[in-house]
């Protein structure tokens, strides 16, 4: 492993920022103190700062040796999840209800980290553009900021991201040419019956048998139209009726999720979902609101960039270390919508092992702090290869 010593003898600071942001979540659109933060260490370095990109985004802008017009954006995301942490330690979520159970605040640091040393040294010729992104669980904070011109006011030739993986050892990273993460979309739709006397089920219309019946079928979609070759998901993950055991109700809502990794599939999935769901609803004498909403697009690693980030990263970690076609996961990301925009690459860094409980968005997680000189390492190296002085 050939991480920079510079770097590596600055664990403890790295450390201590990560613990912090670790101490104060922020979920989707309300990181302000997490923007502040980013954006006072970036001034610290002597970084030019722009805050307020997608409402909570920050970017930081550092020029090169020399007048290289060449210019490459690093993306890491800086939100947090609504969610109870159950760790113990000295730095646990300070914030009840939100947490760190993703990594983004290592992802943070780790970009912070490469933007010091990259200050300190700036052995590359051109501009790099630091992008640290709110809002990537669920609130498509990349296409935000995209919408409020991170392509057209900092024009940057390639864009790249990388994100902690605990089922991966720390040691080790993998990234996969082409689809690397899937479609994520969802799906809702409420049946209405008539509901009544749970002693008289004659003389009601039942939603319950109607949306079990919904359930049911839905689970052969994936397996009888969708080819055997191909991978998706269609899980239903909410099912609520009634409230009293007496009473059959009027209604039943259900919700779940339809992952893919083909346009063809995604399309396919919505148009099967929707039209069981209906001809079900008719067949029950039971009305159906059917609702779809389009998620993430697929995560496309660019061929050229996955090989080149392969390379940097297998530099840094050893040879051997790197899986170039790391099997893809049906998990989705908004730099997704980044990729469509620019060419680039998404890479994950082994962090594990990790128990069972603490993985990626566990209430028990924690980001391994051994990796953060690996991160910073890489995204230095990153820079100094596409841009060389």
């Amino acid at each position: 492993m050939t991480v920079i010593n510079s770097i590596t003898d600055r664990a403890d600071e790295h450390r201590g920022w990560r613990r912090d942001l670790h101490m104060h979540p922020e979920i989707g659109y309300e990181e302000e103190w997490t923007s502040g933060f980013i954006a006072d260490r970036l001034a610290e370095f002597g970084i030019e700062v722009h805050r307020g990109m997608g409402k909570t985004g920050v970017v930081g802008v550092l020029h090169g040796r020399g007048n290289g017009k060449r210019a490459i954006g690093l993306r890491a995301d800086i939100d947090a999840l609504p969610m109870q942490e159950m760790n113990e330690f000295a730095h646990a979520s300070q914030n009840p209800g939100r947490m760190h159970a993703c990594g983004h605040d290592g992802h943070t640091t780790m970009l912070l980290g490469a933007a010091q040393y990259l200050a300190e040294t700036r052995n590359f010729d051109g501009t790099v553009y630091f992008i640290f992104q709110p809002a990537e669980e669920g609130g498509a904070g990349g296409k935000a900021m995209i919408d409020d011109g991170l392509f057209t006011k900092f024009e940057m030739e390639t864009v790249w991201g990388l994100h902690n993986w605990p089922s991966m050892a720390a040691g080790e990273a993998g990234i996969h040419p082409g689809v690397c993460m899937a479609n994520a979309d969802m799906f809702e739709m409420t049946v209405t019956g008539r509901g009544g006397h749970a002693a008289m089920p004659h003389l009601t219309i039942d939603p319950i048998p109607c949306g079990a019946a919904i359930v049911q079928s839905l689970q052969t979609i994936v397996s009888r139209r969708v080819s055997p070759v191909d991978s998706a998901v269609v899980s239903v993950t909410v099912f609520q009726a009634g409230s009293a055991h007496n009473v059959i109700p009027d209604t039943v809502s259900l919700a779940g999720t339809a992952r893919s990794f083909s346009t063809e599939t995604r399309a396919a999935l919505e148009k099967a979902i929707r039209n069981i769901s209906e001809t079900i609803a008719t067949t029950y004498d039971c009305a159906l609101d059917f609702q779809w909403h389009p998620g993430y697009p697929a995560t496309v690693n660019h061929a050229a960039e996955a090989a080149r980030a392969g390379m940097v990263m297998e530099a840094v970690l050893g040879n051997g270390t790197v899986a170039r076609d790391v099997e893809p996961s049906l998990g989705a990301e908004d730099f997704a919508f980044m990729l469509e925009e620019r060419p680039g690459a998404y890479i994950w860094l082994g962090s594990g092992p990790a128990p069972a409980d603490a993985l990626l968005h566990g209430a028990r997680y924690d980001f391994n702090d051994e990796v953060l000189p690996v991160g910073a390492t890489y995204w230095a190296r990153l820079v100094e290869t596409e841009l060389p002085a």
